[in-house]
């Protein structure tokens, strides 16, 4: 039995996430307008340097969702974004599927860059992030609860 369209991407985003370098979550996360995907993250430090598989994490003690700035990591919505725009893809009116729910940070870049939609698979702790995607009228939906997207 084929997939439905969000089912695929949102398998695609799970494959991504495979390639990240963080040692505490891997993500993923692809692009999507029209049925085509036009860029793909993962979670994972700049190019060209050191990662956390080869130097430990620095946020280690650290909850999950607090202190970003001392990551080096860049996430995986963070790096999707940058990889349409060094390619110069617009993203404007794409659909984000993604392995985990936005934080506070990528929420705002989502924003600006003009996606409209985001499904997501695992839950993250940033009510911030919630509340701003809501006010921006950028729909959240759980894997699962969505119907044929994008």
């Amino acid at each position: 039995m084929r997939p439905s369209w969000d089912d695929y991407f949102m398998s695609i985003a799970e494959l991504v996430s495979e390639r990240s370098t963080c040692l505490r979550r891997h993500v993923g996360a692809i692009l999507v307008k029209e049925r085509r995907i036009l860029a793909t993250g993962y979670n994972g430090a700049p190019k060209g340097l050191r990662h956390c598989l080869e130097r430990g994490c620095l946020r280690e003690a650290i909850p999950s969702g607090q202190r970003h700035e001392l990551c080096r990591g860049v996430h995986a919505e963070q790096n999707a974004i940058i990889q349409a725009a060094m390619a110069g893809v617009s993203i404007e009116g794409a659909v984000l599927y993604c392995t985990n729910q936005p934080c506070v940070l990528c929420a705002k870049m989502l924003i600006n860059a003009g996606i409209v939609k985001i499904y997501f698979a695992g839950a993250y702790p940033d009510g911030l992030a919630n509340e701003l995607l809501q006010e921006a009228g950028i729909e959240l939906i759980a894997r699962g609860q969505g119907a044929d997207g994008s």
